[in-house]
């Protein structure tokens, strides 16, 4: 056995069943050894940022890593903005990256480069391995340190000779550490606070999901407590018959009166909040600075099963859900509420939802808490072009569920190619391209700033001249797609578009 099928076989056996791959010549033996060892997906992805970016949707929609394929530095180099948002989502993500052999590299080949240097700022857990008898075990490690929680990026380095060379063992599974139990003392101290008046609950991560938000919220009416989400969360199940969360705004201002008069922040699953940007004269944190900031749980502890403890502490009544039915669709001109009501109207059962909307899809969060139950996947690294390999991603991860892009224009052109990997898979996603041709985001970060604008950022801003055509940009990349400009004709083409089967891409033209 060469270490290439070992490499194989120790994924499979540990569960990692699905590869997201760009190869090249020093994976060859990696890619022969699929043909000898059967049971993994293997995903072609046309570009190293679609690759990563479908892992991280997969993983967060299954619950388990995928593995990567990249070639060499280079390949790892184009796919590192994307590792860097899985890295802020933390999810379980195998990164394997082949190198130049271990012989040719001190020759200085045009593909060498410091491969590892540049994969230990995204890598939670880095090995290369030189020797074929050392990648079974290596690759055993990576799974265990990617599903450890939180979840993170366990990188694998691996030159081309370790590959085909022979001695390669494969190992089994190894045991995975559940996710640490928070202590009696934490919850004791967070029930103290919470009665103490003027105190907020603010969740991130597993405690987005629908039984721990239900915790929330009985927490909340027993005590007086607010509640509020983190900006920007991996995974969020909303919808019809779920308890709603206001989030975290993005912007300075709204977001420092969002916490202004609390006293007591407990994080739960969350980082204390902090702006993505510095802005002249404005604080860094959104917590005032007499704010005292303490955790109930953090990452990597069970904070579902905290809020549940910390409930029946405080001996918090069941309470239901608000059981409003979602809106009728909306009709004529397309504005954020009108958006966000006819996908609340027509969104399918079990959805799930990636959106990299950057500005107009702000507006769309509200409307849509009372939409079908489905899942809320976003951008939470906040490098842009992660929207339509999430979505591929998912829809791998979920088959059987019909995944709704909504994504800009601008930050689609990043990953633009994830179009093609959804045609050839034939894969569930019904893609809505809001199609405003502006970096709308930077307008706002350019008064944010306090910068005056004038004609070379408006130059800068703006996708026109010539305009962008996504029906036949989608329709190059073999993606069925029709164009809408207002919301009747929107309605009609989303309805149909979730009813069949393969991925459809509707251009919805913002005014």
């Amino acid at each position: 056995m060469n270490g290439a099928e070992s490499l194989a076989r120790t994924l499979l056996a540990c569960g990692v069943d699905t590869c997201f791959a760009n190869p090249g010549t020093s994976e060859m033996h990696f890619v022969a050894a699929l043909d000898r060892v059967p049971g993994i997906r293997c995903v072609l992805a046309l570009f190293e940022g679609v690759a990563t970016g479908a892992a991280d949707g997969y993983a967060r929609m299954a619950g388990k890593p995928a593995a990567t394929l990249l070639h060499c530095g280079p390949g790892l180099a184009n796919g590192l903005a994307n590792l860097h948002n899985a890295r802020r989502a933390r999810v379980p993500l195998v990164n394997i990256v082949g190198d130049q052999a271990t012989y040719h590299a001190p020759l200085d080949p045009p593909l060498a480069a410091e491969t590892a240097a540049w994969a230990r700022p995204v890598s939670a857990w880095l090995r290369t391995a030189s020797q074929p008898e050392a990648v079974g075990e290596a690759a055993a490690e990576a799974v265990r340190a990617a599903s450890t929680p939180p979840g993170g990026i366990a990188t694998l380095i691996l030159p081309s000779d370790a590959s085909w060379g022979e001695g390669g063992v494969a190992q089994g599974p190894l045991r995975v550490p559940a996710p640490a139990t928070v202590a009696d003392a934490a919850i004791a101290e967070t029930a103290r606070l919470l009665r103490s008046g003027d105190a907020m609950l603010f969740l991130g991560g597993d405690a987005l999901r629908a039984q721990p938000l239900a915790a929330a919220h009985r927490i909340a009416a027993a005590t007086g407590a607010r509640l509020m989400a983190e900006t920007f969360s991996a995974r969020m199940e909303r919808g019809h018959g779920r308890f709603a969360i206001d989030r975290l705004p993005y912007n300075i201002g709204p977001g420092l009166a969002a916490l202004a008069g609390v006293r007591h922040l407990v994080l739960v699953g969350a980082d204390d909040p902090v702006a993505f940007f510095a802005y002249p004269g404005q604080p860094g944190r959104f917590a005032h600075p007499e704010t005292a900031v303490t955790a109930l749980s953090r990452p990597g502890e069970d904070g579902a099963d905290a809020l549940a403890r910390l409930a029946e502490r405080l001996g918090a009544p069941d309470i239901a859900p608000p059981m409003d039915g979602p809106p009728a669709p909306a009709s004529g001109a397309v504005t954020q509420q009108a958006l966000g009501e006819t996908l609340a109207a027509l969104l399918p059962e079990q959805a799930v939802v990636v959106e990299e909307g950057i500005t107009f899809a702000f507006g769309l969060y509200a409307p849509m808490a009372t939409a079908a139950p489905h899942d809320y996947l976003r951008h939470v690294g906040g490098a842009i072009g992660v929207g339509l390999p999430l979505a591929t991603g998912a829809a791998v991860g979920a088959p059987g569920r019909r995944v709704v892009s909504i994504q800009a224009d601008g930050s689609a052109l990043y990953t633009v190619q994830a179009l093609w990997t959804q045609a050839r898979e034939r894969l569930d996603v019904t893609t809505v391209m809001l199609s405003n041709r502006r970096y709308a985001i930077l307008d706002h970060e350019l008064a944010a700033v306090g910068a005056a604008p004038g004609p070379a950022s408006r130059t800068l801003f703006d996708l026109g001249n010539p305009d962008l055509d996504w029906v036949r940009i989608a329709g190059g990349f073999g993606v069925e797609a029709a164009r809408a400009e207002t919301m009747e004709s929107f309605a009609d083409l989303f309805a149909a578009a979730n009813r069949r089967p393969g991925p459809f891409l509707i251009e919805l033209v913002i005014p």
